[in-house]
């Protein structure tokens, strides 16, 4: 099977967020013992990507998970731990517990993956109530994650985004992305006006995360001077813009903050690895990966831990019905995402 670009970008992203040192590990028991830097960029259901550095240069990594081929997303987090531990085994490094974070973190299991099997949050129930931490509630950070796992499933448009990430993806495909990446944007920078106007939210959304410009001045040097004359959206891309809107007409600002979370965090984490991808294989340098760049936002990885600090904070201001609707928002958004790929893959096959 293939798996979902959602579930690829979230397991690559956490990987290497927040368990840097662990691929690190995996890349020099595996291949590349002189490695200097190890970045997850992909996975299948045999196996894990990684681009490695060392002395030599760059190179691609394919490890096989241990038990091979894995149908779901919890199996991935499995496979990772078991690589770890393997890792651990064959340079004689002592291996962490299975479910001890890196570094202190807690951001969740190695991949992604729910740790407790089935979705506890799905339709109705009290986000706190399930599972709580041994000191307390889980972060509200976390249960927005975790209570979206269930919707990072495999689909019919998974290949559309997983070529594009792996640098396989023809120029056209990753323009017609950048083009549904408009439409989005334009209608999420339109609402999150309304966050930055708010002072409870306005840490959320600083100036150097707006991309709309951005955007325009990749579809400018991708498509011309004419670009606007050029992009229409898909019907999933429409339809995504139009339900932001309908929930900004409503003043709704966590559900607002739903959907700025769902785009903007994936901007920050597996779009990096797009942008690293694209411009490699296109020649891009600036303008046409341009929208990628967060240099003006300064750590990334610092504004990440602040961003899920003020979702924590948000979540302590939320009733448990007001925590749930929001989190059934980033589910809607989540939809939406991918229907956006299912409606590219179509739209590739139709040309």
């Amino acid at each position: 099977m293939n798996f979902d670009a959602a579930v690829i970008s979230a397991v690559t992203g956490h990987m290497n967020d927040d368990h840097v040192d662990d691929s690190l590990l995996i890349a020099k028991a595996f291949g590349y013992p002189e490695a200097t830097a190890s970045t997850m960029v992909g996975l299948d259901e045999r196996a894990g990507m990684w681009r490695v550095t060392d002395a030599q240069g760059e190179h691609d990594l394919r490890v096989e998970w241990p038990t091979a081929p894995i149908t779901d997303r919890p199996q991935v987090r499995r496979q990772v731990v078991e690589l770890y531990k393997a890792a651990c085994a064959k340079l004689g490094v002592p291996a962490r517990e299975e479910h001890q974070p890196a570094g202190g973190h807690e951001h969740g299991s190695h991949g992604g993956a729910n740790p407790h099997g089935a979705n506890p949050h799905a339709h109705g129930a009290n986000p706190h109530a399930a599972e709580p931490e041994a000191d307390g509630p889980k972060p509200f950070s976390r249960v927005i994650r975790e209570s979206s796992w269930s919707d990072h499933s495999s689909s019919e448009g998974a290949n559309f985004m997983e070529d594009i990430m792996r640098g396989v993806a023809t120029k056209q495909d990753y323009i017609d992305l950048v083009i549904q990446h408009f439409f989005m944007y334009e209608a999420l920078e339109e609402a999150s006006q309304q966050l930055a106007a708010d002072p409870a939210y306005a840490a959320l959304h600083p100036a150097a995360l707006v991309r709309l410009g951005t955007l325009e001045v990749d579809l400018e040097h991708l498509l011309g001077a004419n670009w606007r004359d050029e992009i229409t959206p898909v019907p999933a891309s429409a339809e995504y813009a139009a339900r932001i809107r309908e929930v900004a007409a409503e003043g709704w600002l966590p559900g607002i903050v739903a959907h700025h979370y769902t785009r903007y965090l994936g901007d920050l984490s597996g779009g990096q690895i797009i942008a690293k991808r694209v411009a490699r294989q296109h020649g891009f340098d600036g303008a046409g990966i341009e929208f990628y760049n967060f240099e003006s936002l300064g750590d990334l990885k610092a504004f990440k831990e602040t961003y899920r600090d003020g979702l924590d904070s948000l979540g302590e201001s939320l009733s448990a019905d007001e925590q749930q609707r929001m989190i059934e928002e980033v589910r809607v958004a989540y939809g939406f995402n991918t229907a956006v790929f299912v409606d590219l893959a179509k739209q590739k096959a139709a040309a």
